[in-house]
């Protein structure tokens, strides 16, 4: 067996390390936080295999621009010089077709079910109790437009073998019933479900020290060394790490860390928002997704998470609070009922989302570094694929063959 270091201690880094203890390893977890608040905590705490179609897809580019000029739209692109930023634009436009859509669904797919296959195995564990609910996901829509593009999505979707259900506005009230509903109807996501983060964290987290996993919190990478071909000593400050594996899992710190590597990542961070509200009668029992406002709302541990947003920008702690207010307002467009307040801004948590310019993760073997595995530049699809990651990651240091095809994921792309 091998030691592997694990830089990064989000839902890829556990699962990666979850899964390489079941294989014997000796494990050690760097991670530059306290563990508490990463963005794999606060998230919308879906498992989505509908979704499918990556960011980087026919029609964002000219709604992203119409969005610019929306200081409460769903979608941002700060305007910068930063070389990184245009470099990944221009990524982007490549790759903003309907052909990269068609290669991306199946791998997609693949990797999307295999996650949600292992967190039913999870959840079957003993002290794994994380609020794991499968009864799907529902995509509302107010719009003839949006109407159109889900039920031209639910077609594709049956196409891949996905269970996905328009539905009529008379169907929506049944299956949300305690509800009122003002939409011109939805798509039932049926394979997908949800969990609630927190406890899904704190349960990887207990589970792997009290396996004897090393997690080192407050231990911020500073300077990598390599001889060659392989990384040779990960520093954290005046302490040094040696490996006979590394895995870079930092999720939107990933760029900096592979720069010490000798690497070039093209990841943005994309910041997200969120913020709990308590909900006593229990209303709501299957999240909900509004299509047009790109809000996500996730009935977990007795309340409603509120998510959305999208900007594109360098990690910074502003909180832009009109791109929150326009979450809060465009809730009750949907669900009458509902009428989450403009919180304060110390209760809006924040967390960047690492997003490639293609809308694809980066998973596999550096071709530069051969003892090195990247696992990282998830984008919004970070919880929902970190199973799959974790076991594939094992799979690779074991030199096995990995559960699902992953060329479409190479970091050499």
């Amino acid at each position: 067996m091998s030691n592997v270091l694990i830089i990064g201690a989000g839902i890829v880094g556990l699962s990666s390390a979850y899964y390489l203890h079941q294989q014997g390893h000796t494990i050690t977890i760097l991670d530059k936080g306290d563990i508490t608040d990463s963005c794999s905590f606060g998230n919308a705490g879906m498992i989505v295999p509908s979704h499918f179609v990556p960011l980087a897809s026919p029609g964002m580019v000219q709604q992203g621009i119409r969005w610019m000029f929306n200081s409460k739209s769903p979608f941002y692109v700060r305007p910068s010089l930063n070389p990184n930023l245009i470099r990944w634009g221009l990524k982007f436009l490549k790759h903003a077709n309907a052909a990269h859509v068609s290669r991306a669904a199946v791998p997609l797919r693949d990797i999307s079910l295999l996650s949600k296959q292992l967190y039913e195995e999870l959840a079957a564990a003993p002290d794994f109790d994380f609020g794991l609910e499968q009864n799907g996901i529902l995509a509302f829509y107010k719009t003839e437009k949006a109407a159109e593009e889900e039920a031209h999505l639910a077609k594709s979707a049956a196409e891949l073998g996905l269970d996905m259900a328009v539905l009529n506005p008379a169907e929506c009230k049944e299956l949300q019933p305690e509800l009122n509903l003002d939409v011109l109807g939805a798509v039932h996501y049926r394979n997908d479900g949800h969990v609630y983060p927190p406890k899904l964290m704190k349960a990887l987290l207990n589970y792997l020290e009290k396996a004897g996993v090393t997690i080192k919190r407050d231990h911020e990478v500073t300077h990598i060394e390599s001889s060659g071909t392989k990384i040779t000593k990960v520093f954290t400050g005046d302490l040094s790490w040696e490996a006979d594996h590394y895995v870079l899992a930092t999720g939107s710190w990933s760029p900096a860390i592979a720069r010490m590597m000798g690497l070039k990542l093209s990841i943005m961070p994309g910041k997200g928002y969120s913020f709990m509200e308590a909900e006593p009668l229990g209303r709501m029992t299957i999240p909900a997704l509004l299509c047009e406002a790109r809000v996500a709302i996730t009935p977990m541990n007795g309340g409603i998470r509120y998510s959305g947003t999208m900007e594109l920008d360098q990690v910074n702690n502003r909180v832009n609070m009109q791109r929150v207010r326009g979450i809060t307002e465009s809730v009750s467009k949907y669900f009458p009922d509902l009428h989450p307040e403009l919180p304060a801004e110390k209760a809006i948590w924040y967390g960047f989302r690492p997003s490639s310019p293609d809308g694809l993760p980066y998973i596999g073997r550096s071709a530069e570094k051969v003892n090195l595995i990247v696992a990282t530049g998830h984008g919004m699809m970070g919880l929902s694929l970190g199973p799959a990651t974790g076991l594939v990651v094992s799979q690779l240091i074991a030199g096995q063959k990995t559960a699902v095809n992953i060329s479409s994921f190479s970091p050499s792309r």
